[in-house]
């Protein structure tokens, strides 16, 4: 039977041949360029200041700060377009916690929406969930195909996006407003003979959240590259 056992000797010597390569790279760019690529060796590649940060001085990883997500789509958008809040609530709450902020379950917070359907802002969820901050997309349009037809995939939605800061008396205000144009792909639209209409949802939800949650978390300069077709 063949051994599947590693042999640390050989990781350690792939290290010094990767530096030296990287090494060589250097000096054989003109100019300042090395300069560039040696931050990215030791630091990785330059992280962008999340919006709400630079606006407001305050930071979702703080420590012992905890964050509510809300998403709200009326009527004439849901009827159309099913559980679209509920989506993009579940999605952006899975980024924020993966970007190392402390988050309540969007489905706790639903089922609490769903029990108390006379809420009336934002901050008495926050209120109920005695959290730092609410976080409320208030999505006012929302489409999945190119105009007129529906033969080409283009992803648009338009929403505000409000931060509310709490009090410890349970009073909250408004401390953070972001308007939201989301446009995907940015180029060209996706042939809709090529993807089908799940995998393209799932595929432009992705990137609405994740449009928005890097409104709080540092994000690398070049993202927006990938979205561009």
């Amino acid at each position: 039977m063949m051994s599947h056992t590693r042999h640390p000797f050989r990781q350690i010597l792939k290290r010094p041949t990767q530096l030296a390569l990287a090494m060589l790279l250097l000096f054989a760019m003109p100019g300042c360029n090395y300069f560039i690529v040696l931050g990215y060796l030791i630091g990785g590649p330059p992280q962008v200041e999340p919006a709400f940060e630079k606006a407001t001085g305050k930071s979702f990883t703080d420590r012992n700060v905890q964050v509510a997500v809300v998403c709200y789509a009326p009527d004439d958008l849901t009827k159309i377009h099913d559980n679209i809040d509920q989506m993009l609530a579940r999605r952006l709450t899975l980024l924020l916690t993966r970007n190392h902020i402390k988050t309540i379950s969007p489905m706790e917070v639903q089922t609490w929406m769903e029990n108390n359907p006379d809420w009336d802002n934002a901050v008495d969820i926050g209120r109920e969930f005695d959290v730092n901050y609410v976080v409320f997309v208030d999505m006012s349009a929302y489409s999945m195909y190119e105009p007129p037809g529906h033969t080409l995939f283009r992803g648009r939605c338009e929403a505000i996006v409000s931060v509310y800061e709490m009090e410890t008396d349970g009073d909250g205000k408004r401390i953070y407003n972001r308007e939201l144009n989301s446009v995907y792909p940015i180029q060209v639209p996706r042939s809709a003979a090529e993807i089908s209409y799940e995998t393209f949802r799932n595929e432009y939800f992705n990137r609405l959240a994740e449009e928005v949650g890097r409104l709080f978390y540092p994000h690398g300069s070049g993202d927006d590259i990938t979205s561009a077709t």
